[in-house]
């Protein structure tokens, strides 16, 4: 196993980005033109934050899909500055969004956002900003156990939540609740769709009472645990292999949300102090002082590998710089400070801004 672990640590890390080194974005998979289709020239994930006083790009007050973990204002943030920051690639503008024409280009279609909260983050991100554009359009709101979907019914476009945090099996045997590596028996829900959104990362690092599972299953063998980042790429394989097995690129589109950041440690951009809370001010240095987390480089090597067109959406490096859009104790969900999941409005408009750069431009 010790063997097994250093090989495998050795894979990750070479060749990989250098501590510090800028996010470039560039969406190659191995092997697959078609991938690129999506792409530009331009380098959305470059760039820097500015500030722009016509932001937020809706009203939270007016949307009816944002849950109480990432309603900030709603429960007492009393900064708006982090409201008022937009991103700016180095190369090129991001078109303006406009909900309409995502409606009218998406009419009778169907979207699947695949993960876990931070796929939630973005799901109500999306629908909030859409709805802005039409205010007075019926709408269908339907919230289950594990599935949410908005329904836009004068254009017969729907978007859903498909939660499932590891996108890979979590199932109660016997003896204890085990997560297989190696099975993805809900990917039968994911079917039929004509966007896929996929994400997983943040319940890998969980541990102790936190974790939703008692074993690891991979290969017909089980342990009490092992190696996080090691199950993580085993996991990604896994559901690379169904997308290679279960999706038509000319039906249904594929993107990965990149890793979202945590704001914590504050030694992450040599604050060691402190932490999301208090803060107001994105980072603004040329390059994070953390450097590129180690998950990012196991989905750009899973990605490398697919043979079926996924588009990453690699938000990690300008998600790094927003240490101040966080809920921290503005949340009505959460007891504690959430450095981990984002206000909205806020980050995750961008993560769909960029999206509807992809399909649009």
């Amino acid at each position: 196993m010790v063997l097994v672990f250093f090989s495998l640590f050795v894979f990750f890390l070479h060749p990989s980005p250098t501590k510090g080194e800028d996010f470039s974005g560039i969406n190659n998979n191995a092997g697959n033109n078609r991938s690129r289709s999506l792409a530009t020239n331009c380098n959305w994930f470059r760039g820097k934050w500015v500030y722009d006083p016509s932001y937020p790009l809706y009203d939270p007050f007016k949307c009816p899909f944002i849950d109480a973990e990432f309603d900030c204002r709603k429960y007492g943030r009393p900064d708006s500055t982090y409201l008022k920051y937009r991103w700016q690639p180095f190369s090129c503008t991001l078109p303006r969004f406009n909900g309409v024409y995502f409606l009218r280009k998406w009419r009778g279609k169907k979207i699947m956002f695949v993960g876990d909260s931070l796929s939630l983050n973005q799901f109500q991100s999306l629908t909030c900003m859409i709805q802005a554009w039409v205010p007075n359009s019926q709408i269908s709101y339907i919230k289950r156990d594990g599935l949410t979907s908005v329904s836009f019914l004068e254009y017969d476009v729907k978007i859903l939540l498909y939660r499932t945090p590891y996108l890979v099996d979590v199932v109660n045997e016997g003896f204890g609740s085990v997560l297989k590596l190696d099975s993805i028996r809900g990917g039968d829900a994911w079917k039929g769709m004509d966007m896929l959104i996929f994400n997983t990362w943040h319940w890998w690092t969980h541990t102790g009472t936190s974790q939703p599972f008692d074993y690891i299953e991979d290969g017909g063998k089980t342990w009490k645990d092992m190696n996080r980042m090691i199950a993580y790429y085993k996991g990604l394989t896994t559901w690379a292999r169904w997308v290679n097995r279960n999706v038509d690129p000319f039906k249904t589109k594929v993107f990965f949300q990149g890793i979202s950041p945590t704001h914590y440690e504050g030694k992450d951009w040599n604050q060691p102090t402190q932490s999301c809370t208090g803060q107001t001010q994105p980072f603004f240095g040329m390059r994070y002082p953390a450097g590129t987390p180690m998950a990012w480089v196991v989905v750009k090597k899973v990605l490398s590998r697919i043979k079926k067109p996924v588009y990453l959406l690699d938000v990690t490096g300008l998600s790094q710089y927003r240490k101040d859009a966080h809920p921290a104790a503005y949340s009505g969900l959460h007891s504690g400070t959430d450095c981990s999941h984002w206000c909205l409005p806020g980050l995750p408009d961008t993560w769909n801004h960029i999206l509807y750069a992809a399909l649009f431009s």
